[in-house]
């Protein structure tokens, strides 16, 4: 069986979980429109069995990171910290892109991080079903040029087009070895933190602006009955007016989010779900050392 790690790496809002997410068939990371939804390095793990040819047999582990940016916070030090701290404990690269790496400097701060990496790496162009073809063209040669890609392969992650490809070209770097994991698991996650991320979703997708990203999500208590679990989570934000407008005028805004998460929770662990939420403040959590160690997210 092949085996070994792949990380998924980019600027914030390329589709870097939304890919993960279409490689294993189902969602096991939060994804939204707004950049910097993903804060913690998340496994997602592939295995494959093809019958008729077991040398391709796989598991494949993919390290969704958060998007790379140059940062203004604590929190922001951390989570590209924590992408980059991935790049060369893995089998191979996988750098995703969604426009010119001419028309910012984001992008080509990464490929000057790659430059150095003998890592294989895999150049994928993102978002192809709203790219006109010369846009795609122009990427394409910009990134050909460059001479540090192995491949270069245009996906639709949003749609799934062109994901087994980029699976298959991955796998062309794995190694023969032992399974790392059941063939059963799909993240190491725990249930808690991901209880935690579709929280912090319905969050991004309810409110606007800035205060998604001044929010954190603690899970307080988490009790499994025999017909239904119960839990307890506290929303942690910045300032005490985005409490208010977290919790909107007679609590509507509150009850839309847990609302929506609760739905998402009972999918994800079959069975009915009592959530409770609160709303604390906590100043400035961002660039606070005890803060981020308490939200999980330094050791």
């Amino acid at each position: 069986m092949k085996t070994g790690f792949v990380s998924i790496i980019g600027r914030p809002n390329v589709g870097k979980s939304t890919l993960l997410n279409a490689i294993l068939g189902e969602k096991i990371a939060i994804a939204t429109d707004k950049p910097q939804t993903t804060r913690n390095v998340i496994r997602g793990i592939y295995t494959h069995y093809a019958d008729e040819a077991p040398d391709e047999d796989m598991q494949i582990v993919f390290i969704d990171t958060p998007g790379i940016h140059r940062p203004r916070t604590k929190l922001g030090e951390y989570m590209t910290d924590a992408a980059t701290g991935t790049l060369k404990e893995v089998e191979a690269i996988v750098f995703i892109v969604d426009g010119e790496l001419s028309k910012g400097p984001g992008d080509r701060y990464i490929v000057d991080l790659l430059d150095g990496i003998t890592t294989p790496k895999i150049l994928v162009i993102n978002k192809i079903d709203t790219m006109p073809p010369d846009v795609f063209e122009r990427i394409y040669n910009e990134y050909e040029e460059l001479g540090i890609f192995e491949d270069i392969i245009g996906t639709s992650a949003k749609e799934g087009k062109n994901v087994d490809r980029l699976i298959r070209a991955v796998s062309a770097f794995m190694e023969e070895g032992p399974m790392f994991f059941p063939d059963d698991m799909v993240t190491e996650n725990p249930e808690r933190f991901i209880v935690s991320e579709i929280i912090r979703e319905k969050i991004l997708m309810y409110m606007e602006d800035e205060i998604p990203h001044g929010t954190a999500v603690n899970i307080e208590s988490f009790r499994e009955e025999k017909d239904i679990t119960r839990i307890s989570a506290v929303i942690y934000c910045e300032r005490k007016s985005h409490k208010g407008m977290i919790i909107g005028k007679g609590g509507r805004k509150l009850k839309g989010i847990g609302k929506s998460a609760r739905k998402e929770i009972e999918a994800l662990l079959g069975t009915k779900v009592y959530l409770e939420l609160w709303v604390k403040v906590k100043e400035n959590w961002r660039d606070s050392d005890v803060a981020l160690s308490d939200f999980g997210y330094k050791d």
